[in-house]
């Protein structure tokens, strides 16, 4: 990730920091949530590397991220001391890496540090959603409700993400044992019956050839064929990671008949989860919409919500500011709801009623997506196979016209 330097005034004084942020957005946002005014912005050095391209979030999963902030809400409601319930996780843990990041964690709490700051010391595994909702509720002095909102809102996404990711593992099976008894049958099959026909002695029709072709190449190449792949499959992977690559898997996946549906249901309720947890921490309706835009994947969505921040912060109702984008991006029904809650004092509320009736919609769509994929697949498993076993039967039909 990107480290920036930058100058900031807070209660009439300037400072001058050194932090890594996702981007400048993310940073804005963490000034703005001290009170702050940035300065000056300068980007001093890029953690980007081929490196950085495979790394990943070591040994700290979801389930963890939900169950630390599950059970120091417990704990802190109980009357533990933050440090204390900290020691307490990592006596519980079996995990190596976690039980390193809370001593991290409970090193910097003891050394006078809040728990909030403690936390954004780690981007790589607290996002700025579960920072600032702590911070919110430190502030407060509603540290365990924050912590149960966060685990709420975790366990939400979580599970909408797992019932997205399992309608999407049964095709992807399918395909790739398509993909392996193709190559199967090219490599051992097809050149069996290649041998047979040429010692019939008769003209092979195009499609035969075609497939005899397909797998005389695969056999003289397999070296050269399976490094294609690879690189193709490298460039894809790359290629997604990129900016510009992204962006075109955003407007692929709106423009997709019943995916775009789900994304767009799918970015509501995420929008509407998120937006609901900070506002009910009590952070700002800004600082609640620039967190939120981190959030979400779409580049499209995130958009229209930074818009959305910079009208919201100019005066503007925020179910006005989204009113533009209802039926493109965001339903009708989202600006309609947001409109209610901000008439009857209750957008948290409303706010929460919208996740739960898009998430209701995705977990529907998953389960009907699975039941219209599955014929789906079947008809192309019988295409393929009825192509392949007329290109391998018509050079019989060819040899009874050659002895009639």
């Amino acid at each position: 990730m990107p480290i920036y330097k930058y100058k900031y005034l807070k209660d009439g004084e300037e400072k001058e920091e050194v932090k890594t942020f996702q981007d400048k957005g993310e940073l804005y946002v963490a000034v703005r949530a001290e009170n702050g005014s940035i300065l000056s912005v300068e980007e001093v050095e890029s953690r980007r590397s081929l490196i950085s391209f495979f790394s990943f979030r070591r040994g700290i999963s979801a389930e963890e991220q939900i169950a630390f902030a599950k059970n120091m809400a417990v704990m802190i409601e109980a009357g533990l001391s933050i440090s204390r319930a900290l020691s307490v996780l990592q006596k519980q843990s079996k995990n190596k890496n976690f039980i390193e990041l809370l001593k991290s964690i409970s090193e910097a709490v003891n050394s006078g540090e809040t728990l909030s700051k403690s936390l954004e010391a780690r981007p790589d595994v607290f996002s700025g959603l579960f920072v600032s909702m702590v911070r919110a509720g430190e502030e407060s002095g509603k540290l365990s409700f924050s912590l149960r909102i966060i685990a709420s809102q975790l366990e939400k996404s979580h599970s909408l993400s797992k019932k997205i990711k399992g309608a999407m593992i049964y095709p992807s099976v399918i395909i790739f044992i398509m993909i392996v008894i193709g190559i199967v049958l090219m490599v051992y099959m097809v050149p069996t019956l290649t041998e047979t026909f040429i010692g019939l002695n008769i003209e092979l029709p195009l499609p035969t050839r075609i497939v005899i072709a397909i797998s005389n190449f695969l056999r003289q190449n397999v070296l050269i064929t399976f490094g294609s792949l690879l690189a193709v499959a490298f460039i894809l992977a790359a290629g997604i990671k990129t900016k510009k690559g992204q962006n075109i898997i955003d407007t692929i996946t709106l423009h997709t008949p019943m995916i775009g549906t789900m994304s767009k249901e799918v970015n509501a309720a995420r929008t509407a989860r998120t937006l609901s947890s900070l506002i009910s921490s009590g952070v700002d309706i800004v600082s609640a919409l620039g967190i939120t835009s981190k959030v979400l994947q779409n580049h499209y969505f995130k958009e229209v919500i930074d818009d959305a921040a910079k009208k919201v912060e100019l005066g503007e109702q925020l179910s006005e500011s989204l009113s533009a984008s209802s039926g493109r991006l965001y339903p009708v029904f989202v600006g309609e709801m947001l409109a209610v809650g901000e008439e009857t004092g209750k957008m948290g509320e409303m706010l929460e009623n919208i996740a739960d009736y898009y998430e209701g919609e995705v977990d529907q769509k998953t389960k009907d997506l699975s039941t219209i994929i599955e014929p789906f697949l079947m008809v192309i498993i019988g295409v393929a196979v009825g192509l392949f076993a007329v290109a391998m039967m018509l050079p019989t039909y060819s040899l009874v016209d050659a002895i009639q």
